[in-house]
């Protein structure tokens, strides 16, 4: 008779394992930028609402992370602990909903399933625009903390979402440039491996100027401020003057699209 008590070991989880799936790493980032959306607003929750909320946020998105994960690692043997991250997307959702209210939680459970569902299973391998729309979903946390907050949305709650989804595709093309070998190899349809570099350095630009205007924008609202405007002239200025330095053709082809 075979021993698969050794099998059977590899396959339970610990709760360091479970931690690993949730990406601490990312989870700081919707952490962040959720409590961002949730200081700014003009309702101020209580500390130990804005805590929970703060909480369910950060796990909803290191649930839908961890659905991302596996389906991307093509493992019919980890069916069983999908089925957990499953239920921990929906007690998140719940939860946000019984210690905020419906909007916030509204907004948590498309955002799971915009990156789990539309994203992961449907445009990551599917275009080279996959990190565009899929970058929606990271964009959702400060609308859902100013919700949490408010109950609703406003106009600086869809600018703090427009910001985030307009910086995230020249940061990660950025980082695609250097790993475009990683991409083709896994047959990824990024933007570096469809089109090439020169074609994403363009790209990088073309979102960096929108990047200014919303991050000019947004200063302009309730939520901004002299220190903003001061820190967003300063920081889209220096990304700018990278993005068309790292463009090889004359500044005005660049504006025109023919870099």
């Amino acid at each position: 008779m075979t021993d698969t008590s050794v099998f059977d070991h590899e396959q339970e989880a610990g709760f360091g394992d479970y931690v690993a799936l949730l990406k601490p790493r990312v989870m700081s980032l919707v952490v962040f930028t959720a409590l961002v959306g949730l200081v700014v607003a003009p309702v101020h929750l209580n500390p130990f609402v804005a805590f929970t909320a703060i909480l369910f946020i950060a796990l909803g998105g290191g649930a839908s992370g961890a659905l991302n994960m596996w389906w991307d690692a093509d493992i019919d043997r980890e069916m069983r602990r999908t089925q957990s991250r499953v239920a921990l997307a929906g007690i998140a959702v719940v939860m946000l909903w019984l210690s905020t209210n419906a909007v916030a939680a509204g907004l948590l459970a498309f955002t799971i399933f915009f990156y789990a569902v539309v994203y992961t299973m449907w445009l990551k391998r599917a275009t080279p625009q996959n990190i565009v729309i899929g970058g929606a979903a990271g964009a959702f946390p400060p609308m859902i903390g100013w919700a949490a907050a408010t109950g609703g949305v406003s106009l600086e709650s869809l600018l703090m979402f427009a910001l985030v989804f307009v910086w995230t595709p020249p940061h990660f093309w950025s980082l695609a440039l250097f790993v475009k070998g990683d991409y083709a190899r896994a047959k990824v349809p990024m933007l570096t491996v469809t089109h090439g570099r020169d074609a994403t350095r363009k790209h990088i630009l073309g979102y960096t100027l929108g990047l200014a205007l919303v991050s000019l924008g947004l200063g302009l609202t309730s939520v901004g401020g002299p220190i903003y405007m001061a820190a967003a002239v300063v920081l889209t200025t220096i990304w700018l003057s990278a993005s068309f330095s790292n463009c090889r053709w004359p500044i005005f082809s660049c504006i025109s699209g023919r870099c």
